[in-house]
């Protein structure tokens, strides 16, 4: 016969049969002995899967999320490749070229040790002492030096060189002027663009800023040309602008009508130097060119 635990469940026991006690096993952890409820069970921890409802929203988030992700990568990726593309390539943005020239960066030239700015406090009268040359405009880039100018030795031209340019009748005239008003120096760069535009550019360096002032020879009697007038394009140019019109600055064009060639002349006085910067072109010349020309030229000797 087998031995009966002593933990028999009374309910098992037979009937009338006397009861033993029972003994209980000792509990995990103490119940409550009072007649209070017990304490409701703390909510499921991480490891219980979400309701239905959190699962959906969380799902929403995550949706939402990767579509801005996607389309701001492909906002940046357009953006980029926007800012590399060039301007005229761009559909609805392609600009039209208003013709003027692009030139290499302007650089006043270095001046000798201890020679004033032109127009500084100690120097009012605007002498320039830097090399004439330097001074001069350079050639736009895709041009090619103009063959039919020739200058000599640092670019400096002869006063018959530079009388060349003009009539004959008005060449004694101004050969007498230069001798009377203390004429210094004359240099020339020249150019030829794709377009077939010649421009010649020369500086005239005086004395004193009151001799220059006495250079008549811009538009004066022009070799080849029947006639000069303000042009309207550049007094037009002018009043819009808010600043007043800059002394010093004169520019002209051949009057219409004109033969196979039209030139333009412009003129630039700063302190003891004078500036002429004549184009030709055949056909007719445009107007931006020269006054993007007599522009940069004034920056370079103020």
């Amino acid at each position: 016969m087998t031995e009966q635990s002593t933990t028999t469940d009374p309910a098992q026991a037979p009937a009338g049969a006397p009861r033993e006690p029972v003994a209980a096993a000792e509990p995990a952890s103490a119940e409550p002995t009072s007649a209070e409820p017990a304490a409701p069970a703390e909510p499921a921890t991480s490891a219980e899967p979400a309701a239905p409802k959190d699962r959906r929203a969380l799902r929403a988030v995550l949706r939402w999320t990767a579509a801005v992700l996607v389309f701001g990568a492909a906002g940046a990726g357009a953006a980029y490749g926007i800012g590399q593309a060039e301007r005229s390539n761009l559909p609805g943005l392609s600009t039209r070229s208003d013709g003027r020239w692009t030139y290499p960066v302007l650089a006043k030239p270095a001046l000798p040790p201890g020679a004033p700015l032109p127009f500084a406090v100690d120097n009012p009268e605007g002498i320039h002492y830097a090399d004439l040359i330097q001074l001069a405009l350079p050639a736009p880039l895709g041009s090619t030096p103009d063959t039919g100018l020739k200058p000599e030795k640092d670019s400096e031209v002869s006063v018959d060189t530079f009388l060349q340019e003009y009539e004959g009748p008005a060449r004694e005239k101004m050969r007498a002027s230069f001798a009377d008003n203390g004429l210094r120096q004359i240099v020339a760069r020249g150019w030829t663009t794709p377009d077939g535009t010649r421009t010649r550019v020369y500086l005239l360096r005086f004395h004193a800023s009151g001799f220059a002032d006495t250079f008549q020879g811009c538009g004066y009697e022009l070799a080849g040309v029947k006639g000069v007038e303000p042009d309207p394009a550049w007094d037009k140019a002018r009043e819009g602008q808010p600043a007043p019109k800059p002394d010093g600055i004169t520019v002209l064009r051949e009057s219409v009508p004109f033969g196979d060639e039209q030139t333009r002349a412009g003129c630039v006085q700063s302190g003891d130097i004078q500036a002429l910067i004549l184009q030709s072109r055949k056909g007719g010349a445009e107007a931006v060119p020269l006054h993007q020309a007599v522009i940069l030229q004034r920056q370079l000797l103020s």
